[in-house]
């Protein structure tokens, strides 16, 4: 796929939807300068920690003294202090992310633009790759919005990009050109890519995977396992053609294997029913892994509208953290 420009990444309708929400973090995260989120780092905010016993030179402001009273000794209020957000995307670049069906709506083709960052309602919809593009630049500026850091790693089979967080508005651009840049010809290898950044990111924080998932569950979840066990928040957004949800082939086709596969000419409509049951069990699989570790599971289908998706995502977690 040719690299695109990263100024038509951010599309205004889906940023004018997203205006007034906000990404949080739903378990301690660690930041750089105060902001909205829970710090692991004890100092003296709002947020009522704990206890300690003065110690000479201390600031009386902040004596307890209603448990002087209970106990005729001193002590301090320690409080969580609050903390911005860091925010890493994840996005897949490998070749399968370059798929797009022709799918027709039931009244015939329709010509719709397929700029990148314009989903269209209805008709053809865009590749897996531009959708995610699109969606990882929207949550990039709206996590640098809300003064928040942000930083990215690209992968296939091995990890093409990783720029540092950032919470500096000029952190947008090096980010949107990155995302903006063509998808490889390489396989997805998303489990040891996992856990590679599992370690390569130093700073807990709310990791975004953006990719199809295609690889064996069983890795792909232990690498998702790793984030966790460093004690990030996970959210895996599953993108995904809806004809492969579907498979709504009827006719003697020649499937074109990504991912150096080969080609097959085959019946679709023999394999259909064994096609669906195997990919169904994929995907409940990993669905199933992802809420069994804490992570959220948001699954986004290229043909309905970004914009929807992700504000109703994130309508439901501001909804849930509150």
């Amino acid at each position: 796929m040719p690299a695109q420009t990263p100024e038509r990444l951010l599309n205004p309708a889906i940023l004018a939807r997203l205006k007034g929400l906000r990404l949080r973090a739903e378990r301690i995260v660690e930041g750089f300068v105060s902001g909205l989120h829970r710090s692991p780092y004890q100092g003296f905010s709002n947020e009522f920690a704990e206890h300690r016993e003065y110690v000479p030179g201390d600031d009386l402001r902040y004596v307890d003294w209603r448990a002087f009273g209970k106990s005729d000794r001193v002590y301090l209020k320690r409080f969580e202090e609050e903390t911005n957000l860091i925010g890493y995307l994840v996005l897949d670049v490998s070749e399968s992310m370059n798929y797009q069906s022709d799918r027709q709506t039931p009244a015939g083709p329709k010509k719709a633009s397929r700029s990148l960052g314009h989903p269209p309602e209805e008709a053809e919809p865009m590749s897996k790759l531009e959708y995610a593009q699109t969606a990882a630049a929207a949550l990039a500026y709206l996590i640098l919005k809300q003064q928040d850091a942000v930083g990215l790693a690209t992968f296939d089979d091995r990890v093409r990009t990783l720029l540092k967080p950032s919470g500096s508005p000029s952190q947008l651009t090096p980010v949107l050109t990155e995302i903006a840049k063509g998808g490889e010809r390489e396989k997805t290898s998303a489990g040891p890519i996992f856990h590679e950044l599992a370690e390569r990111l130093s700073r807990r924080g709310v990791v975004m995977i953006l990719s199809d998932l295609f690889d064996d569950p069983e890795p792909l979840l232990a690498g998702l396992k790793h984030f966790r066990h460093r004690r990030h928040d996970v959210i895996v957004m599953h993108v995904l053609d809806p004809a492969e949800l579907e498979f709504p082939f009827q006719q003697p086709t020649l499937f074109k294997g990504l991912e150096r596969l080969g080609e097959l000419l085959v019946d679709p409509m023999r394999l259909r029913k064994a096609y669906k049951e195997e990919f169904d069990k994929f995907r409940n699989e990993v669905a199933a892994g992802c809420r069994a570790q804490g992570a959220d599971y948001v699954l986004l289908r290229t043909d309905r509208p970004l914009e929807a998706a992700l504000t109703a995502y994130l309508h439901h977690r501001q909804a849930r953290l509150r």
